[in-house]
């Protein structure tokens, strides 16, 4: 992508992004802690990074908002219609991606 103009990439970056929030989703059943056991990032992750995006910039994105924007709806809303108890195999699974990134495993 560097032959591309800086304007256009970012215009790709951030279609491709709108896409990623879509297809996420379209797949709530896909849990947050599914995405960090297999990708070490999930939907709050994405909107820590959009508020991070944001200071870097000089703008203002409070931390909710970013959810709602992520989530498409309020966080709250989203996890009690949404998200599922992790599972203790999921637990274990979380336990050892962490330990493995701390050099523990």
């Amino acid at each position: 992508m560097d032959h591309l103009d800086d304007a256009t990439r970012t215009e790709l970056e951030a279609a491709a992004f709108r896409h990623l929030l879509k297809h996420l989703d379209e797949h709530k059943e896909v849990q947050n802690i599914d995405l960090m056991i297999l990708a070490d990032f999930c939907r709050n992750c994405l909107s820590k990074w959009l508020v991070s995006a944001a200071e870097e910039r000089g703008a203002e994105l409070d931390y909710e908002a970013a959810r709602e924007y992520v989530y498409g709806m309020p966080y709250p809303e989203w996890k009690k219609a949404y998200q599922q108890e992790a599972t203790p195999e999921q637990q274990a699974a979380f336990e050892a991606r962490q330990a493995q990134k701390s050099g523990k495993a």
